[in-house]
């Protein structure tokens, strides 16, 4: 080899041996990086299974809008945020109970003062509110729950019968062999689940008194308003009581 190429291969050695460790350095930093922020390097199929992965999974129903104050209309001043809240957050046990609070309130100073309704005082409570509270209840049990859903399973189904409209929307239940209503007090036995809920199982109403008030709050004029025409229908009327 000639003195030349012997200068040329030495320039070419040392060229590598500059660039090799950076070229090292480089990938190690980012390989770490890679690490530190949980990034994982896929291939170029991993997002096209991924893809395919997710058009092959049912898509749910979309989620609901929070509520707004076009939906909260009272001619009370009852303040219907928090049921909505609750309802919009899907803790149903809360809603019930704001429900008969609010039910308190609406009916007026009477009802407020003794801190129950009496069924007599329900013809009196606005339309605006029960609606308002029925809107509610609709939208965010996506038209499961509702005053509006129990009067069609009263009426149609149950045909007035107090013991069959409670079988229809799985207030009793049957122990050792024997019927019996759920019990609200203690050991609460009714359902808050809205998927393993019955249709109409809630809102509560309280019976302790008699019957009287829960068929006057299903009598309600207000349940005859168009955007309650469709409440329940399809879910009561091929079933046996």
């Amino acid at each position: 080899m000639t003195r030349l190429n012997l200068i040329v291969a030495a320039s070419v050695a040392l060229a590598c041996q500059a660039f090799a460790p950076a070229a090292l350095s480089s990938r190690v930093v980012l390989s770490a990086h890679s690490r530190s922020s949980g990034v994982l390097q896929s291939t170029a199929a991993e997002p096209a299974a991924a893809a395919a992965a997710a058009a092959d999974t049912p898509a749910g129903p979309p989620p609901l809008d929070p509520p707004t104050s076009a939906e909260l209309k009272s001619e009370t001043g009852a303040d219907f945020l928090p049921l909505a809240n609750a309802l919009y957050a899907g803790d149903f046990k809360e809603a019930d109970q704001l429900t008969r609070d609010l039910l308190i309130f609406i009916a007026g100073p009477g009802a407020r003062g003794r801190k129950y309704v009496y069924w007599s005082e329900v013809q009196f409570i606005p339309t605006t509110d029960l609606a308002t509270l029925e809107a509610l209840w609709l939208k965010y049990s996506r038209g499961k729950f509702g005053y509006s859903v129990q009067r069609r399973a009263f009426d149609v189904s149950a045909k007035g019968d107090f013991e069959a409209f409670c079988r229809k929307i799985d207030w009793n239940l049957m122990d050792d062999g024997l019927e019996r209503k759920r019990r609200w007090f203690g050991a609460d036995e009714f359902v808050y689940d809205l998927e393993a809920a019955t249709p109409g199982h809630l809102p509560l109403t309280s019976a302790l008194r008699g019957v009287q008030l829960i068929k006057a709050l299903l009598k309600h004029p207000a349940w005859d308003l168009p955007q309650f025409a469709d409440s329940g229908k399809g879910k009561y009327e091929k079933k046996s009581v």
